[in-house]
């Protein structure tokens, strides 16, 4: 049962969230670039705005902002479920080579694969899917000993690894290329945002329709996990069920975002140890706010990275990473 006092702290953190939200996506509506006053923002919104400024809005702006909110919110769901599957604080979809594997799958398409323009944005995250999957079957199978089960410290260590050897093929396949695809390649190993329409929304939707829901109502089964392996068979849980279909949703959730957004970690680490930090570890409570957090973290990255460098920015991959990786290097030392 949950403390009523935890439901309305929840509640107030969630509406502080949303309002966090929407004043990151104000600010990120009316700068850039291309000028597009602040005043201007609600007669455009309503329709009544100069071919220009609905063009900024809708074709540019728009589409960005709700791509960055949903990635946010799939990256840190992934990161919260691979932290409690894995069993370690430090598992991340960027930190342990799911993302980087996800890219490998998504260079090789994109370079190899003839493909309609058309049908680009509605395949690519399905091949990262798949990419991302083996990737985590691979390292998931590395680290696990039969006689002790999942080594979480080894897990990350063969992750990192496999992150760094999947970033040199990536520059291997960069060498090999023509230089409009190198530019594609180099973006999404940055963290930039590069789906950039109404198309990567549409792409990118479904997949949170489906999952966002599934993760939620999996949120007791998630509590289970936590405990020790003798105490969730106790209570009747099918481990090795529950750990694989969480861990495809996992990487489902990884890969549909890093297809649109290109690799950026940290956003999986940080938002749950946020939101667990807020609420609690019970599940039911931390994963709306993980979701919130994941999505604010991210939307406010590439708003401040857009808006540092003109014309181009620096890419929200690289603001997440400046905060991320003392983050990061805090958890691990916390650890010892």
């Amino acid at each position: 049962m949950i403390v009523p006092q935890l439901r309305k702290k929840q509640r107030i953190i969630l509406l502080v969230l949303f309002m966090f939200i929407c004043i990151t996506a104000i600010i990120s509506m009316g700068t850039g670039y291309s000028s597009l006053s602040f005043d201007r923002l609600i007669p455009v919104l309503l329709g009544d705005g100069t071919f220009k400024e609905q063009f900024i809005l809708f074709s540019i702006r728009l589409p960005r902002i709700v791509i960055t909110l949903l990635a946010g919110v799939a990256l840190a769901l992934s990161g919260a479920i691979l932290q409690v599957v894995m069993r370690n604080d430090l598992a991340d979809p960027g930190v342990i080579g799911i993302n980087a594997g996800a890219g490998v799958g998504v260079a090789l398409f994109f370079l190899f694969v003839p493909i309609q323009a058309q049908s680009f944005a509605y395949l690519i995250p399905l091949v990262a899917f798949c990419s991302a999957l083996l990737t985590a079957i691979l390292i998931y199978t590395l680290s696990y000993n039969k006689q002790i089960g999942l080594q979480p410290i080894r897990l990350v260590l063969i992750g990192i690894g496999f992150a760094t050897a999947f970033s040199g093929l990536m520059i291997v396949l960069i060498s090999g290329a023509d230089r409009t695809r190198v530019d594609f390649i180099a973006k999404w190993l940055a963290g930039g945002i590069w789906g950039l329409d109404w198309a990567f929304v549409l792409a990118l939707l479904p997949w949170l329709i489906i999952l966002v829901p599934f993760v939620l109502y999996k949120a007791h089964r998630l509590n289970a996990l936590q405990l020790n392996d003798p105490v969730a068979i106790g209570i009747g849980v099918s481990l090795d069920r529950e750990r694989l279909v969480l861990l495809l949703t996992a990487v489902a959730l990884a890969a549909s975002a890093v297809s649109v957004t290109g690799g950026i970690a940290f956003v999986g680490l940080m938002a749950p140890h946020i939101a667990r930090a807020l609420v609690g570890p019970r599940n039911e409570l931390s994963l709306p706010v993980t979701m919130l957090m994941g999505g604010a973290l991210l939307l406010l990255a590439d708003t401040i990275g857009r808006n540092l460098i003109e014309p181009d920015g620096l890419p929200a991959g690289v603001i997440v990473s400046i905060i991320g990786a003392p983050y990061f290097v805090y958890l691990l030392w916390k650890k010892k």
